[in-house]
């Protein structure tokens, strides 16, 4: 009956989607539980095939396994569909799928809002998609959201519609000088989309409840990751749910009581996309290094990721949020050739030296690291894959990153593939 949290334990895009993939056929639910497409997983079958996830859980990659989009993910009908058509064009079967009936919808005027705003912000943008996630989650809140069992009755949809367009309308209209959404237009769009999803939407949380009473192992899987989380991360730079462990609870229907671990991943070096602090950015050549050698372009958006060192302030909140018992550490192999690899071990804020993440804002926004320096390695670490094949440096920098995390690392990542990877203790279940 094990349920395992998956969190980003950093910005994002630590590779959670090649940890999904290693553990493979032990696993029989992936669940998607907060998030939209506004953010991917890229996941690197055997056979060399490429994959970029959006709305879709990794777990649709795994014979077998069923994925979930859970009650707590807010849905582009349109996106989840071309998603599904690309998958089963390349030979990946999704008529397992199931869809949270429960689960919001992204509407047109969700993203036309999104726009409008963030670029009214100016230099104040947070730096989102685009997508309407935001504006999703916020008409969720607000009570005034529509969900994906709305498709199911053309009569609700069109009444929910009218509502919630009445104000938004006015909004583009004489706020933003943007042209009025059609009712009629977008309940026709998207009863379209209602006849595709229709065998995919079930009561999730009773399928997933089933499914824990029979035995079976069911994976929680995040977007995004604990910085971006609008609770816990460096707000307001964040997204508009909850990707850390507590809100797998919530975006899937799965007490807290069923989970019986949680892998947080983590790169060796740190990468964030969009606006907000990030103190251990590098914007010289070092910066442009990491960003090339890790292939750091967004899998939603190709923005470039910016890029900086470990963060072990970042690395201990996240493990102390998310109660993280195995870090999974990728993308070591990047920083083969480098002749010192530092690690922001705590900040420097006004002064005054901190170990934990500041509390407020403004101490966050001035927060400067304090860095250990480390020996680099130029050994290719590829093909290693036992602990003791890994250079000496290579392997010091990885317990100190464990002994500054405060969580035993299980896996180190040491290339892209599936294959590549370091096992020093099983992950659960």
């Amino acid at each position: 009956m094990p349920a395992i949290v998956l969190i980003g334990a950093q910005w994002g895009d630590e590779g959670k989607g090649k940890v999904t993939d290693l553990l493979g056929e032990r696993v029989e639910y992936v669940v998607r539980y907060q998030g939209g497409n506004n953010a991917g997983h890229t996941v690197i079958l055997p056979d060399g095939r490429r994959f970029a996830l959006h709305l879709m859980p990794s777990g649709v990659l795994t014979p077998g396994c069923t994925p979930v989009i859970g009650n707590g993910v807010v849905i582009d009908p349109k996106v989840l569909l071309g998603e599904i058509d690309s998958l089963t064009e390349r030979g990946i079967p999704c008529e397992r799928l199931m869809i949270s009936a429960d689960a919001h919808l992204i509407m047109p005027h969700h993203r036309a809002m999104d726009r409008v705003v963030e670029r009214y912000l100016g230099s104040a943008r947070i730096g989102t998609t685009g997508r309407g996630i935001g504006p999703a989650y916020g008409d969720k809140v607000a009570r005034v959201g529509i969900r994906v069992q709305d498709l199911l009755d053309p009569g609700i949809l069109r009444q929910k519609l009218e509502l919630v367009l009445r104000e938004k309308n006015q909004v583009l209209v004489k706020v933003y000088n943007r042209k009025a959404i059609d009712v009629g237009a977008v309940t026709e769009e998207y009863l379209s989309y209602a006849q595709r999803l229709r065998p995919y939407i079930t009561d999730t949380r009773l399928e997933l409840a089933r499914a824990l009473e029979r035995g079976a192992t069911v994976l929680l899987e995040g977007a995004q990751a604990t910085l971006l989380d609008v609770d816990h991360g460096t707000y307001p730079f964040v997204t508009s749910s909850n990707p850390t462990a507590g809100g797998a609870c919530v975006g899937s229907g799965i007490p807290p009581t069923r989970i019986t671990g949680v892998i947080g991943v983590i790169k060796a070096y740190t990468t964030r996309v969009g606006s907000g602090p990030f103190p251990t950015e590098q914007f010289d050549a070092i910066g442009e290094h990491l960003r090339k050698v890790g292939m750091e372009y967004g899998t939603t958006t190709g923005r470039e990721r910016r890029c900086g060192w470990f963060d072990a302030v970042v690395a201990r909140h996240a493990v102390r949020v998310n109660g993280i018992t195995d870090l999974v550490v990728t993308k070591l192999d990047v920083l083969s050739g480098l002749e010192k690899v530092p690690i922001c071990v705590a900040y420097e804020v006004d002064g005054e030296r901190v170990d934990e993440l500041p509390m407020t804002q403004t101490a966050f926004h001035h927060a400067r690291p304090v860095y250990e320096e480390h020996d680099g390695w130029w050994e290719d670490i590829t093909k290693c894959r036992t602990v003791q094949e890994l250079p000496d440096n290579a392997r010091r920098y990885v317990e100190r990153i464990e002994e500054l995390s405060g969580s035993r690392v299980s896996v180190i990542g040491v290339g892209p593939g599936r294959e590549e990877n370091v096992l020093l203790h099983p992950l659960p279940p």
